[in-house]
C-alpha cells in the first residue's frame, strides 16, 4: 500500500525536526554533508523518529541543491548527498514499513534576489532527478514563501515523476501568504497543479497554524498536512530555542485532525517525544472526511483619497516637470535648508526631494524635515528611501508613517554601503534589493502589508526608481529599467549626467519605454569639484572641454559659479529637447544655483512657446 492509499483510511503521523536537532548537537556546518560523512548522526536521528511513531520520515536534504550547497562550495555535490541521504532513510525505515520522503527546501523567502526563478528550476530539476534515483516514496517540498516559486517547481516534479508529491508553503500571517493570496487559494491552485498532498510548514506554532486551517476547504483530490513549528522561536545567549512540552504537542495534533489534515508532523524545534506525543493522541482517531468552514465577516479594504496633486509621472507625461534634490544638513541647524527649499518652491518647482543618507553619512531624517516642508510650507516632498538603514519591518513602519503623514512621492533605491560613509563598521541591512522594494510597495497600494496581511486601507505610493547612466554598457542599465517596470516603478530618475551625447544616448537607448525619464543635471562649483567628478565618482566622466571651462576659473568663486551653471544650461538645451522631466541636483546646499536653472527652463520654454514649438514630447518620455 503506498501513501497515498493509506492517506485515504489513516491520519498519518509524520517525523519532526531535522535541522534544529542538529544545532542543538553543536555542529554548525552543512548539514546535508553529513549524509556521507557522518552518515550514522543522520540515521540515529531517522530511526528514533521511527521509534517515536512516525509514519513518514523524510532525508536529510532540505538544502541539498546547488545554490544552497554553493554556499560551501559543494554544488558539484548534489546528486552524491542526495542519492546518500535516501539510502540512509531507507536503511532506518524499511525494516518497519515506514514511507521516506525526499526533501526538497524553499529557496526565496523575502528576497527574490536570492536566485532567479530560471536558476531556482535548474536547480530543483538536478536536485530531484538525484533523490528519484533511490527510488523514495514520494518528494516533499516544504517551507516555501514565495508562491510563484513552490507552482514553478512543482510543475518540474509533477514532469519527472508520478510519486505523490506534498507541498508545503510558510506564512507570516495565519491564513495568508506574503503576496496576499489566502491559504485555502493556494493549496486549492496547488491541488490543481497535481500535489497530492498540500498543507504548511514551519514559522508558525501549533496554535496559528491551527488557526490558519479555519478558511481551508477539505480538498477534493488531495490531502491536507501540517508541521508546524513546536512553538514561536526564542533566542537564549545568542541561541535559537522554542519552547514547548510534549503533550502539549499531542493535544494540538488532535485540533489539526479535527481540521481535516491527515499528515501531521514537526517543523523547527520538535523532537521525537513531540512526535511520540502526537502519534499517542492520533492512534485511533478516524480521519476528518467532512468539515464546515465557517463563514467570516470578510475585511473591507478602504480604497484612499487620491492625492489633490497628479503623480509626478502623469504630470511628467502631459508638460514639463521639475524636481530638485535638496539634502538635508548634516548637523541640527535646518534654518537655510527651509529657506533654500522655500526659494525653490517660489521658482515653481514641481516637489524636492531628499536623499536618505546620501553617501551612507547621517543627516536629519527625510521623513521629519519632508513633514515639516509638507504641513508648514506646502512644499511637495519626494523622499528616497533606501534598503540599506532598514530591515522589513524598519522599512514597512516607515512607509506606513509617510501614508500616515500624506506623503506619497517615493524614490527606492537600494543604497551606498556603509563602508564609504561616516561609519564603514555599521551594519548594511539589504534585506532586499530596489526591485523588491518597488513591489512591496505597489503591495501596500494594494492594501496588502509585507507579510500578507491585510492592511485594511490602500496606500498610494508613486513609485520612482534610480537609473544611472554613467556606465560601460547602456544596454545592460535599460534592462534593469524594464525589470523595474514590471515590478510597479511608475518614473526613472537618472544620475547627473554631464555630456551632452550622453543625454542623446539615453534617449535613444530609453525612448522605447513606457515611463518618464528624468534627466539629472548637477553644476559644477569649481574646478576642484569637477576634477573629484571625474577622477573618483565611479562611472561618472567630464568631457575635456568641460574640465578645460572649469579649470579656466579655477580659484574665482563667483567666476566658477557662473561657469558651472552655464555648463548646466548647455546639458538643459539638449534635455529640454529630449525630456519632458528634468531633475537638478543641488551641490552643497547651493540652492541658488538650482533656483537659476528652474529659471532658466521656464525662459527656455517660453522661447519655445513663441516660436510655436510645444515642449511636451509626442514620445512618453
Amino acid at each position: 500500500m503506498n501513501l497515498i492509499d493509506r492517506l485515504k483510511h489513516d491520519t498519518l503521523t509524520a517525523d519532526g525536526a531535522m535541522g534544529t536537532l542538529l544545532y542543538s548537537y553543536g555542529i554548525d556546518f552543512c548539514y546535508e554533508e553529513l549524509n556521507t560523512e557522518r552518515p550514522e548522526i543522520i540515521e540515529k536521528i531517522h530511526s528514533e523518529y521511527i521509534r517515536a511513531g512516525a509514519d513518514v520520515i523524510q532525508t536529510n536534504t532540505y538544502g541539498a541543491n546547488s545554490i544552497k550547497l554553493g554556499r560551501y562550495g559543494m554544488e558539484g555535490r548534489v546528486r552524491e548527498l542526495n542519492q546518500a541521504a535516501v539510502a540512509i532513510a531507507k536503511k532506518a525505515a524499511h525494516p518497519h514499513n515506514r514511507f521516506v520522503l525526499g526533501t526538497i527546501g524553499g529557496i526565496r523567502g523575502m528576497n527574490k534576489s536570492t536566485a532567479t526563478l530560471q536558476e531556482i528550476e535548474a536547480a530543483v530539476r538536478e536536485q530531484a532527478e538525484s533523490l528519484l534515483i533511490e527510488n523514495p516514496d514520494g518528494l516533499l517540498f516544504e517551507t516555501y514563501y514565495d508562491f510563484d516559486e513552490i507552482r514553478s517547481v512543482l510543475k518540474i516534479a509533477r514532469e519527472l515523476t508520478d510519486l505523490p508529491i506534498i507541498t508545503q508553503v510558510s506564512m507570516h500571517e495565519p491564513g495568508v501568504l506574503q503576496n496576499g493570496l489566502s491559504l485555502n487559494q493556494a493549496l486549492s491552485e496547488l491541488e490543481s497543479l497535481g500535489a497530492d498532498v498540500v498543507g504548511v510548514n514551519c514559522r508558525l506554532g501549533p496554535f496559528h497554524t491551527i488557526q490558519a486551517f479555519d478558511e481551508v476547504e477539505l480538498p477534493k483530490n488531495a490531502f491536507l498536512s501540517a508541521y508546524p513549528n513546536a512553538s514561536l522561536m526564542d533566542v537564549e545567549d545568542g541561541r535559537i530555542v522554542y519552547e514547548s512540552e510534549a503533550d502539549y504537542f499531542g493535544k494540538t495534533a488532535v485540533h489539526l485532525r479535527d481540521q481535516g489534515v491527515r499528515l501531521i508532523g514537526g517543523c523547527c524545534g520538535t523532537t521525537p517525544k513531540h512526535i511520540e506525543s502526537a502519534k499517542k493522541a492520533l492512534t485511533g482517531l478516524k480521519p476528518v472526511t467532512e468539515k464546515r468552514i465557517k463563514p467570516k465577516k470578510p475585511i473591507i479594504i478602504q480604497e484612499t483619497a487620491p492625492s489633490p496633486l497628479p503623480s509626478l509621472s502623469e504630470q511628467a507625461k502631459r508638460e514639463r516637470t521639475v524636481i530638485v534634490e535638496l539634502d538635508t544638513p548634516k548637523h541640527l541647524d535646518t534654518t537655510a535648508y527651509i529657506e533654500g527649499a522655500k526659494a525653490l518652491q517660489q521658482s515653481g518647482i514641481a516637489a524636492v526631494t531628499m536623499a536618505d543618507n546620501s553617501l551612507a553619512s547621517p543627516r536629519v531624517s527625510n521623513m521629519a524635515v519632508a513633514s515639516l516642508l509638507k504641513l508648514n510650507h506646502n512644499i511637495r516632498p519626494l523622499v528616497h528611501i533606501t534598503c540599506r538603514d532598514r530591515n522589513l519591518i524598519g522599512l514597512q513602519s516607515h512607509l506606513m508613517g509617510l501614508h500616515a503623514l500624506g506623503m506619497h512621492d517615493i524614490l527606492a533605491i537600494t543604497g551606498d554601503p556603509t563602508k564609504i560613509g561616516d561609519f564603514p563598521g555599521a551594519t548594511s541591512v539589504y534585506d532586499v534589493s530596489s526591485l523588491e522594494l518597488i513591489q512591496l510597495i505597489k503591495q501596500l497600494n494594494e492594501g496588502i502589508s509585507f507579510s500578507g496581511k491585510p492592511f485594511k486601507q490602500k496606500a498610494n505610493f508613486s513609485v520612482a526608481a534610480a537609473f544611472n547612466p554613467n556606465v560601460r554598457v547602456l544596454d545592460r542599465a535599460v534592462k534593469r529599467m524594464e525589470k523595474k517596470i514590471e515590478c510597479g516603478a511608475d518614473y526613472f530618475i537618472t544620475q547627473p549626467v554631464f555630456t551632452k551625447e550622453k543625454i542623446i544616448e539615453v534617449y535613444e537607448a530609453t525612448k522605447h519605454l513606457p515611463t518618464p525619464v528624468f534627466i539629472g543635471i548637477m553644476p559644477l562649483t569649481s574646478s576642484r569639484n569637477a576634477e573629484f567628478l571625474h577622477h573618483e565618482v565611479p562611472g561618472i566622466k567630464l568631457s575635456e572641454e568641460t574640465l578645460r571651462r572649469m579649470k579656466v576659473c579655477e580659484g574665482e568663486k563667483e567666476a566658477s559659479t557662473l561657469e558651472g551653471l552655464n555648463i548646466a544650461k548647455d546639458l538643459i538645451d539638449t534635455a529640454a529637447e529630449l525630456f519632458n522631466g528634468i531633475y537638478i541636483i543641488t551641490p552643497f546646499l547651493r540652492y541658488d544655483m538650482s533656483v537659476e536653472l528652474v529659471q532658466y527652463i521656464d525662459t527656455l520654454d517660453e522661447n519655445l512657446k513663441k516660436r510655436g514649438i510645444a515642449h511636451v514630447l509626442p514620445t512618453s518620455n
